[in-house]
């Protein structure tokens, strides 16, 4: 991948961990309201969250590599 689709993909991606963040909340939200939260289901959206994150960052040091001053 050249630089341009490494950053729309980077982009996507950090799209996608917000989306996953507000799912998580509105989630979190309505089983306070409801007395029932679905544990499994949050559990799942945090680990696709993580995986997301690790993506992001391995795109992030390959735009930006490391410089030894």
């Amino acid at each position: 991948m050249n630089e341009q689709e490494l950053r729309k993909r980077l982009e996507t991606l950090r799209s996608e961990h917000r989306d996953l963040d507000a799912a998580i909340a509105a989630l979190s939200e309505a089983g306070e309201r409801s007395g029932f939260v679905d544990q499994l289901q949050i559990a799942r959206l945090k680990k696709r969250k993580l995986q997301l994150k690790d993506r992001i960052a391995l795109i992030e040091d390959t735009l930006v590599p490391d410089i030894i001053a």
